[in-house]
């Protein structure tokens, strides 16, 4: 199923923008001048990401703690579209999991949604979650006892909401019981993926059986009722009406800039200029002129960087400059190619990373 998005915005350049590059992402784009409007929306469809210009503060506040309350778009993320630099902590507060900043150019946006697509792609899972509540307790290297709320699970891995903030794919134990059930299920799971506001996604990595057995007939017994993505309509009246008055334009393919990256999972060793201690990272996707690195702590945009990669083929040190930052989730770094063997590594490392097995989530 096609991913949807819900972009609220009247600003007729940003809308043509980030509808392009949706587009161009293979998302389906909806568009919605005013908040009362969207409000509707949400109530009624549910949608993969949902973009709010933010130029109007309060009611953009209000519309995306209002998303976190709709039982369809609860889980959807949500990117924010910010005058300046100001407002950005009330934002994230409010449920935002990204922040676009204006005047966007097409690069730094490109970052910013090709993680949203991928952090929405690992949400799509095999199996559905069933939402659950209550508490449970949580160890990890350096922490015992964290208490941690449990929001869904399934046979998979769980979603739950916490205070704490974990290292990336960092290991965790997790104990706790599920409504009506005696037995306490005890297992471990990896981080996936967390964000701002505290929630985070958990793969399980090791299952006793008899947990295991205990989570199978929990869920056994729970009616799931998957609200499913509704498809938006191709070209109604209304996308008609509402493209022509924010005087919107069909760009030819040959007018844009090509936004495929090769995804990967590449470990690499990212270092600042005035330091020599390294902070490890993994490398999302690649491409000729840059690549996505997650991390939890991101440098600040602007920074220089060094980013050093080592495979069982080669080993590659190149540098970049920051170009866009996504609290709690990494950073978009723009190469800095000085000469035609970097150019060649690279171009080998993309073809390392087209090389290695890609597991569905």
């Amino acid at each position: 199923m096609r991913l949807t998005a819900l972009l609220v915005c009247s600003d007729a350049e940003v809308v043509q923008l980030l509808s392009r590059m949706l587009g161009d992402l293979e998302m389906e784009v909806e568009s919605c001048g005013d908040f009362p409007a969207a409000r509707a929306r949400l109530e009624q469809h549910q949608f993969a990401a949902i973009l709010v210009d933010c130029v109007h503060e309060p009611p953009a506040l209000e519309l995306i703690a209002h998303t976190r309350r709709t039982a369809g778009n609860q889980s959807s993320i949500v990117i924010a579209i910010l005058e300046g630099q100001s407002g950005a902590r009330e934002i994230f507060a409010a449920g935002a999991n990204f922040v676009l900043y204006k005047p966007i150019s097409r690069e730094r946006a490109a970052y910013s949604i090709r993680a949203a697509r991928e952090l929405i792609r690992r949400e799509r899972r095999i199996q559905p979650r069933i939402t659950v509540g209550g508490g449970a307790s949580m160890a990890y290297p350096g922490k015992e006892d964290a208490p941690v709320s449990l929001l869904d699970l399934n046979e998979l891995g769980l979603g739950l909401k916490t205070g704490e903030k974990l290292p990336p794919r960092c290991k965790a134990y997790f104990q706790f019981a599920l409504p009506g059930a005696k037995s306490i299920i005890r297992l471990s799971g990896e981080v996936m993926w967390q964000d701002s506001a505290g929630r985070m996604g958990i793969r399980f990595a090791n299952v006793p059986p008899s947990s295991r057995r205990v989570l199978q007939t929990w869920l056994q017994t729970q009616a799931p009722a998957v609200p499913q993505s509704e498809p938006s309509a191709k070209s109604g009246p209304e996308t008609q009406t509402l493209s022509a008055s924010l005087g919107l334009l069909s760009g030819s393919s040959a007018n844009r800039r090509d936004l495929d990256r090769q995804n990967c999972s590449l470990g690499a060793d990212v270092y600042r200029p005035e330091s020599a201690a390294p902070v490890r990272c993994t490398l999302s996707d690649i491409g000729s002129g840059g690549c996505y690195v997650e991390t939890t702590d991101p440098f600040p945009e602007g920074t220089a960087v060094e980013i050093v990669v080592r495979t069982e083929v080669l080993k590659l040190s190149i540098v970049g400059r920051v170009r866009s930052v996504n609290r709690g989730y990494g950073m978009g770094v723009q190469f800095s190619l000085r000469n035609a063997d970097q150019q060649k590594q690279v171009q080998q490392l993309i073809e390392c990373a087209q090389a290695e097995p890609r597991v569905e989530k």
